[in-house]
């Protein structure tokens, strides 16, 4: 049988210091456990189209890419997943949950502390590295 190679383009949006997590429903797959909002890339759709689409439709907002993060690569029993997350600012739209069950405004250390998929969780390492980095810089 082969693998089934699922790709999904996150967001890690921040505002005001705080990073957005939502939280899956109870009929999705890994249900109830929190994500950065996102999606499925479409045939012939780039990673940044799908985040635009997906962001409108499951939250009714729009974001500015600043920059991407490592892509991951993870298998999971039925599938592999790609997933290729940006860092994002909001740039409109009213937050408004059409798909998932909760959302949390967190700051970045504090999004360690949610259950997250197990391919979220290089995503987290990577960008709080970037965010250390930064702060080194900045000194």
């Amino acid at each position: 049988m082969k693998d089934r190679t699922v790709r999904v383009a996150c967001a890690v949006i921040e505002d005001a210091g705080k990073v957005l997590a939502t939280q899956r429903n109870t009929t999705m797959s890994m249900p109830l456990k929190w994500e950065f909002p996102g999606g499925k890339l479409h045939p012939e759709e780039s990673p940044e189209e799908c985040l635009a689409r997906e962001l409108e439709e499951e939250l009714g907002i729009r974001a500015t890419i600043k920059h991407a993060l490592p892509p991951v690569h993870h298998r999971y029993e039925e599938f592999t997943i790609e997933l290729i997350p940006f860092v994002c600012t909001l740039a409109g739209g009213t937050l408004v949950l059409h798909e998932h069950r909760a959302m949390a405004w967190l700051s970045p250390h504090e999004l360690q502390e949610l259950d997250w998929p197990a391919a979220d969780l290089p995503v987290i390492a990577s960008y709080l590295a970037l965010l250390d980095g930064q702060k080194s810089c900045a000194k």
